[in-house]
């Protein structure tokens, strides 16, 4: 690496974040990593149980501090202690339904949380950036699949409408300032778990993602899946997704870094996608084929603010970020699964077991897995 070796990882325990530090780690970067565990399990004594894990993967260490963005003071702290050369910001609340609940909650923690991370950064002479957009700040999409090119700001709902306002603020500071570097990265839909099965997905809300919410249904945890929305304008009636294994988007993020390595961007956004859409139903099928477990559902309202279809474009990245997916959809089912049955209580689980899967079967429900 030519300029930089220390990331600041904003959201490091969560879901993203954690899979993002294994890749960073395995390409030779030091992590300073902080949470506030708005969306992840607390571990005892302010540890973050998934960075154990993530160090147990990749046999680096990873410096840790709970930290909420809205303490603008611990941040100066933690940035007077340690010399970063680029920071990734996950840090979010992220949840559709919940974010058209309490808005002025996402607005405070989402919008005021990332203006004290720029000042702080600013401040120490950071200027070099990757920010964990979604696709939310494109809407009702004009067209399909979805290019960087694709208007955004007419958002559905508060959570896009959060990611969307940062965008314009990195737009402007990046306009006004020209020392900043920064890449914005546009998520489609992730899912799947570290094939390990060490780490994965652990939702800490009831306003849940559609995989976990599969798999504990799968695992006997529910009773039925709820799909919202059986009347879309889609092939079968429910929404269809761009869905990316959670491990070719931590590779994007790495891929980021290294261009902002190479070249001073001011601000430029690309897509994270398979450019492959996937309706619920279909998902659930291919999540059914893979554990061998019939998933019973039952159709549910829409909720608000979601859209019919989202697919991406994402040959923007494989061209600039050198950057290819290497998953597909029966492989984020597999991978997604193990974590499940390796953790039927996500973190807080007694009995999650080392990763030695290679070559072992787990039994589920009678039902079996065989590791890749």
């Amino acid at each position: 690496m030519a300029n930089f070796n220390t990331v600041f990882v904003t959201g490091g325990a969560g879901y993203i974040g954690s899979h993002c530090i294994v890749e960073l780690l395995e390409a030779g970067y030091s992590v300073i990593a902080i949470d506030n565990f708005a969306n992840s399990v607390n571990g005892e004594h302010g540890e973050a149980p998934s960075l154990k894990r993530v160090e147990q993967i990749t046999g680096k260490p990873v410096i840790f501090y709970q930290c909420d963005l809205l303490d603008k003071s611990k941040l100066e702290e933690i940035f007077s202690k340690h010399k970063i050369d680029c920071v990734i910001h996950f840090a979010s609340m992220k949840a559709v339904g919940e974010s058209m609940q309490v808005p002025l909650l996402y607005y405070k923690n989402n919008i005021v949380g990332t203006i004290n991370l720029l000042e702080v950064m600013k401040q120490n002479n950071c200027y070099q950036l990757v920010f964990s957009s979604s696709c939310t700040v494109y809407g009702n999409p004009e067209y399909l699949p979805i290019t960087e090119e694709h208007p955004t700001g007419d958002v559905t709902n508060v959570y896009g409408r959060t990611k969307y306002f940062i965008e314009e603020m990195l737009k402007d500071i990046s306009a006004a300032e020209k020392n900043w570097n920064i890449i914005s990265l546009r998520y489609f839909n992730p899912v799947g778990a570290h094939p390990s099965g060490l780490i994965g997905e652990d939702p800490t809300k009831a306003f849940t993602n559609l995989m976990p919410y599969m798999a504990q249904v799968a695992i006997g945890n529910k009773e039925s899946l709820t799909i919202f929305g059986g009347d879309y304008d889609t092939v079968d009636g429910t929404g269809v997704r761009d869905y990316i294994h959670v491990m070719d988007l931590a590779s994007g993020h790495v891929a980021a870094l290294d261009k902002l390595n190479k070249e001073h961007l001011r601000l430029k956004v690309y897509n994270l996608g398979l450019g492959t859409g996937l309706s619920v139903k279909e998902l659930v099928h291919e999540f059914e084929e893979v554990t061998g477990v019939h998933i019973p559902y039952a159709l549910g309202p829409r909720r608000v603010g979601d859209v019919d279809s989202l697919v991406c474009d994402g040959s923007l990245a494989v061209t600039e970020l050198q950057w290819q997916p290497k998953y597909d959809v029966k492989m984020m089912c597999r991978d997604f699964w193990r974590w499940q049955t390796m953790n039927p209580n996500g973190y807080r689980s007694e009995t999650a077991t080392a990763a030695k899967l290679n070559g072992t079967t787990l039994a589920v429900n009678g039902k079996q897995l065989n590791g890749h």
